[in-house]
């Protein structure tokens, strides 16, 4: 399906189940045209990469450091590189349809528009997840916070990395649907989803940082809570607010 194709919608009254399909189609749609083309997967990685080696050779290794401040480190160096990918990854989500004029079609499709706000953002969290699973051991161990003597929690680092990731898609789809027909579009989406997105960086890195240093306690459980609540609210209000954005 191209984006020139809308995707099958469900019956407008049905409730979630019934938005369950246009959902997913959309999220489909998104998913197969990143994986054909790869133009905003490689964006994403390269980006990140490249915030990840800058800040690899601006802050050095860990000469000197003690673990606490390497792990430190590493997190800050890595969600800042995601953060700043999930604003290039979320960009290109409406701009193809806006490119192909297609996203008016979209948004006349019978349904909430809340269905597409949701399919969208799982079309953004995909690629992301996967620049994140490679954007994360890179880091780590560029920075040595991984190594033969540095055992890494690796599960308790997917549930973070998920729930970091998944708010950064969450705020980034969102206003990126208002910038999408801006011209400076480029530069006011980092603008606004920026100060949206400091709390997720915030408990990001504390809980990766404090992973790092001495695996899960109570107080990453609670960074761990907030950055559940942050996305679970996020996500609510974004798909109740979208509808006000596309046809702003």
């Amino acid at each position: 399906m191209s984006p020139a194709e809308p995707p099958p919608a469900g019956p407008a009254s049905d409730g979630p189940r019934g938005n369950a399909p246009t959902v997913l189609a959309v999220a489909a749609k998104d998913l197969r045209l990143a994986g054909r083309t790869r133009d905003t997967l490689l964006a994403t990685a390269f980006f990140a990469g490249l915030v990840l080696l800058v800040l690899g050779l601006a802050l050095g290794g860990n000469g000197g450091r003690s673990p606490g401040e390497t792990a430190n480190t590493a997190a800050g160096a890595v969600w800042t590189a995601l953060a700043l990918a999930a604003a290039v990854g979320a960009q290109r989500a409406f701009a193809l349809e806006q490119e192909a004029g297609t996203l008016e079609q979209l948004t006349l499709y019978p349904g909430p528009h809340g269905a597409l706000y949701l399919g969208k953002l799982l079309g953004v969290l995909g690629p992301l997840l996967l620049v994140a699973a490679l954007a994360l051991p890179t880091g780590l161990v560029l920075f040595g916070a991984a190594g033969a003597d540095r055992p890494v929690p690796w599960s308790s680092l997917a549930l973070t990395t998920l729930l970091g990731v998944l708010g950064f898609a969450a705020a980034t789809t969102f206003y990126g649907s208002i910038t999408t027909n801006l011209r400076a579009r480029e530069a006011l989406l980092p603008a606004l989803a920026f100060p949206i997105l400091v709390p997720v960086v915030i408990s990001s890195v504390k809980a990766t940082s404090l992973l790092l240093a001495g695996g899960w306690t109570p107080e990453v459980t609670t960074w761990v809570t907030f950055l559940a609540a942050f996305d679970l609210g996020t996500v609510i209000l974004a798909t109740l607010l979208f509808p006000y954005a596309v046809e702003g």
